[in-house]
């Protein structure tokens, strides 16, 4: 089993910047890449970011790209997702997630992702 415990959620005024991160423990593989979704109420969770095990192949969508930057810790099992410039449409509960493996557009599915942390809020104000 994998644990996944997401943290530094928050409120933030816009042009803010918050770091979330999450820590991973349990079994967890070599092959895995660790998302980052978020899902705002009323809408379907979406993804934000994918960082593979070794931490040199990242995603992001298009929102995400040049304002929100994941990365790993030196123990791997901890991801970060550092975000800049926020924007009220960002807020929204944040979830970490595990994939057993995934490449290219396909870590940005959910259905890829096997684990799931319990979410952190990020609300950004206007």
């Amino acid at each position: 089993q994998v644990q996944l415990v997401e943290s530094g959620g928050g409120l933030v005024q816009a042009g803010g910047s918050l770091r979330l991160s999450c820590a991973a423990s349990g079994r967890t593989f070599i092959t895995s890449r660790m998302g980052w979704f978020r899902q705002a109420p009323g809408k379907e969770r979406e993804f934000v970011a994918a960082i593979n095990w070794s931490g040199d192949t990242t995603y992001y969508t298009d929102s995400a790209k040049g304002r929100f930057t994941i990365s790993r810790g030196n123990a791997k099992n901890t991801v970060f997702l550092q975000m800049s410039s926020l924007k009220p449409e960002d807020t929204a509960v944040y979830y970490c997630a595990l994939s057993a493996g995934c490449s290219g557009n396909g870590c940005q599915s959910p259905l890829r992702y096997a684990y799931w942390g319990q979410g952190t809020q990020v609300t950004v104000s206007s």
